[in-house]
């Protein structure tokens, strides 16, 4: 049994839909003008943000709770535009990304159609998938309570692990007397991704805070696919390969002390006979 207005929630997933394939079309045409795909990467967190604020404009009137709703919209906000901001300053005057340039070698038939199949429909599918816990969150009219405060603070361990993390990643990377060197300093001791670590407490956080109504489970969906994002496909899985090739032994030995992914005191540092 629920109390989410089922038709409601429809129609603001209709809403978002819209937004998103609108905010798309805007970023693609961009790029392509541009001749700069990387674009999308920058944009991945601000098209949350805009089906957080979207969410939350459909769903005035509606017998959500105001501080829940409130709470969700300002969280996710937030998360996307540091990250937004965050990859545009890293990204700036380097290019187009060599992952898109590689796909775009491949190119079949013209080049919309292409791009919409390989790059911007994926993205547009994944921003509305895993932000459902945000859209459900919007009509459940229970207060936060303890599972509330929870969802608070999971995100909160999240948003800090990654704003630090990249924070680091980004001083180490301006000492050029660290040139070739693997950033293994700060949270990047505990764990070879803080950053995405982080990305992972956000969204359990904020599934976590969707649970106001039995139903909002079926949201889990949400976090599952983030965590499969980050480690197997285009984040841990992929980075890895590409540290590995440029860092050799000194990569491996950075892997056989430090955590994949979940943050922990690191391992003694090997000993190679001489």
């Amino acid at each position: 049994m629920t109390d989410i207005p089922l038709g409601d929630l429809a129609l603001n997933f209709g809403v978002s839909a819209l937004a998103v394939l609108v905010f798309i079309a805007v970023v693609m045409a961009v790029a392509i003008r541009m001749n700069n795909h990387s674009i999308i990467d920058i944009c991945w967190g601000p098209g949350f943000a805009v089906v957080a604020v979207v969410s939350y404009l459909t769903s005035i009137g509606s017998d959500g709770n105001d501080l829940r709703r409130l709470v969700v919209l300002a969280l996710t906000v937030v998360w996307g535009m540091r990250l937004g901001l965050y990859i545009g300053f890293r990204n700036r005057g380097h290019g187009q990304d060599k992952r898109y340039t590689a796909l775009l070698k491949h190119q079949q038939g013209p080049l919309i159609p292409f791009l919409i199949r390989k790059i911007y429909g994926l993205q547009g599918v994944l921003i509305l998938v895993v932000s459902l816990p945000v859209q459900f969150a919007m009509y459940e009219f229970r207060a936060l309570g303890v599972l509330g405060a929870i969802g608070i603070a999971v995100w909160t361990v999240g948003f800090v692990f990654e704003s630090v993390g990249d924070y680091q990643l980004s001083r180490f990377k301006a000492d050029p007397a660290n040139s070739g060197m693997v950033m293994d300093r700060g949270l990047w001791a505990w764990t070879r991704h803080p950053n995405y670590f982080g990305d992972a407490c956000v969204w359990v956080g904020l599934f976590i805070l969707a649970l106001g109504d039995p139903l909002a489970l079926i949201t889990i969906v949400s976090p599952i696919v983030m965590i499969k994002l980050l480690v197997s496909y285009s984040g841990k899985a992929l980075l890895e390969r590409g540290m590995r090739k440029s860092k050799g032994q000194a990569y491996d030995d950075y892997v056989a002390r430090t955590s994949g992914f979940f943050p922990r005191p690191p391992r003694p540092a090997r000993n190679h006979a001489s």
